[in-house]
């Protein structure tokens, strides 16, 4: 059973790979055996994570919320990883804190272009080269609590954690037939620093953590198993969801 976890000889791509929930994912696949490209517009952090790795990891300095050539990009990591990318890993995420009538213009594209678009033109060019090659695939999406409920002062987030569950739904449908997975991972309040205005208010910090039915917040490590659960054969007939990993919030 062992062996249905195992990620040796895949090769995959990690976004957002430099801190917090994508490092952490970055080095639970690695951990499991694939070969990681780190994929982060800071490239300091990328290259601690690769020393930190070892022989299994490549840091890619690129970002991806501006490239407008998702192509050469591929390109360049498939030369990196040694051949086409199995399993891609999409942890590069931003927020931005606003009531909704005073919400910047600015700020909702920056998010939607972050969080959505350029995760669903990174895993379009993965996927129209998995299926050129009659290569299988795991694609794994990042969304959030967000993904299902609503929460104050973060409307362009939520739009674009619900967006991306619904592109997990569609992609997962239409590539099925071509043996590519497609999920998403729901993380709920861990602290990043994303997170961080929302833990500096210890009244607000108490009431979240009331809220979870196993009493903690969640580690960056936490998510790790989660990631390797999706991308490995052990969830080889799983397709189209989004695995919640938030102690419980969801369900009390």
């Amino acid at each position: 059973m062992a062996n249905n976890f195992s990620l040796h000889g895949r090769r995959a791509l990690v976004t957002g790979a430099g801190r917090g929930l994508g490092r952490a994912m970055a080095e639970g696949l690695a951990e499991a055996g694939a070969q990681v490209a780190l994929v982060s517009r800071t490239s300091a952090e990328i290259d601690e994570v690769a020393a930190t790795v070892g022989e299994r990891a490549v840091a890619h300095p690129a970002d991806v919320s501006s490239s407008t050539d998702m192509s050469g990009l591929l390109d360049s990591v498939e030369d990196e990883l040694g051949g086409g990318v199995d399993i891609v890993l999409h942890g590069a995420g931003i927020q931005h804190r606003a009531p909704a009538e005073a919400f910047d213009r600015a700020q909702w594209d920056r998010i939607l272009s972050t969080n959505l678009t350029a995760p669903f033109l990174l895993s379009q060019e993965i996927g129209r080269r998995q299926i050129r090659r009659g290569r299988e695939g795991s694609h794994i999406f990042i969304g959030s609590l967000t993904s299902h409920i609503s929460i104050r002062d973060v409307v362009a987030y939520t739009a674009s954690k619900s967006g991306v569950y619904g592109v997990v739904r569609g992609l997962s449908t239409e590539w099925a037939q071509h043996g590519i997975r497609v999920n998403g991972i729901g993380p709920g309040y861990f602290r990043t620093k994303l997170t961080e205005a929302v833990f500096e208010d210890p009244e607000r910090q108490q009431k979240m953590l009331d809220r979870i039915p196993m009493q903690r917040f969640g580690n960056p490590e936490d998510l790790a198993g989660a990631a390797v659960f999706l991308a490995s054969p052990a969830a080889g007939y799983i397709t189209g969801q989004m695995l919640m990993v938030d102690g419980g919030w969801l369900s009390s």
